[in-house]
């Protein structure tokens, strides 16, 4: 009897319709591959959903809040139904750019300067925004802490744009991060396997400029090059960088590294992400591809990995 398998999507975070692609993108593959297989939606139903389907295995295909932050793993955890991806602390901490951030720092992990804004303290005072273009300088990225797929980010030149660009992040969350916009080649490194690998670097090339929300999900506004076009030894560097983020927040099952490789070579940890984007225009695929893993390979072994050690 083939294992059955439940596609969580959806959701109720900004990122919704990725995971409603990514999930669709899951649920063919595992088809494929000869898995009962069957589509969740995230709702206040779904613990009872899960619970009448008895899934040998629930495949997280959730982006941002409610699915990336340790929630619904938490919500698995006491249902006792084994699911893909990191657990619940390292979910929670990935998703937090500032606290992922210190957790890097204490590391040994490169990471750019940053400094990290409260709406309460805020609204209480500007001011703090001198202290932080002090720590931080300009060009800054902002941020929101708990948002991905550049949701509210901005880059900020001058600092006559600086509130507008805060207030922005704001919408989507209490939180910001300002960033040290660090200039070098932009890639990637995804991390597979309960011993953690890398896979190969891949080096993302916009039309655009920024690789923004739009440019990320429209076909043709950027281009996946791997291996990125940076030195073997920088892409070793970068690729072990990787498995040390990784490692530091407790990770598991696979994730996806964000890093700058600077001027100077330093590969600098910007995020991590705990559940990569599977769309037919996403970098984790594309990287595993390059590794030896075709899609429906991939999702297979990623459902293994969530079994790997239970009885």
């Amino acid at each position: 009897m083939s294992k059955k398998v439940a596609v969580l999507m959806g959701g109720r975070s900004a990122e919704r319709e990725i995971s409603l692609l990514t999930g669709e993108q899951i649920y063919n593959a595992l088809i494929l591959k000869g898995y009962d297989t069957v589509k969740v939606e995230l709702n206040e139903r779904v613990g009872q959903t899960l619970l009448a389907l008895k899934p040998a295995v629930v495949f997280i295909a959730l982006h941002g809040r409610f699915g990336e932050d340790g929630t619904v793993q938490g919500m698995l955890e006491i249902l006792d139904l084994p699911y893909t991806g990191s657990g619940v602390l390292a979910s929670a901490i990935g998703i937090n750019k500032a606290i992922s951030k210190r957790i890097f720092e204490s590391a040994g992990i490169t990471t750019p300067r940053f400094s990290v804004i409260s709406k309460q303290a805020y609204s209480l005072s500007t001011d703090m925004l001198t202290e932080a273009m002090r720590e931080v300088g300009l060009p800054v990225v902002v941020k929101p802490v708990c948002e991905g797929s550049t949701i509210g980010m901005s880059i900020v030149d001058n600092e006559g744009e600086l509130a507008g660009a805060i207030e922005t992040a704001f919408l989507y969350d209490d939180e910001v991060v300002l960033e040290q916009f660090v200039t070098g080649t932009e890639i990637t490194v995804g991390i597979l396997g309960n011993e953690p690998q890398a896979l190969p670097t891949l080096e993302v090339e916009t039309t655009t400029g920024f690789y923004d929300y739009k440019t990320k999900y429209t076909a043709g506004l950027s281009k996946h090059i791997i291996p990125a076009r940076i030195p073997e030894e920088q892409q070793q560097q970068a690729q072990e960088m990787a498995i040390k983020a990784h490692n530091a927040i407790g990770c598991r099952g696979f994730s996806r590294v964000d890093i700058i490789v600077g001027g100077d070579g330093t590969p600098y940890v910007l995020e991590i992400n705990t559940i990569p984007g599977m769309t037919n225009l996403s970098l984790f695929p594309d990287a595993a591809r390059a590794g030896g893993y075709e899609f429906p390979e991939l999702v297979s072994y990623i459902v293994e990995l969530a079994l790997d050690g239970r009885a």
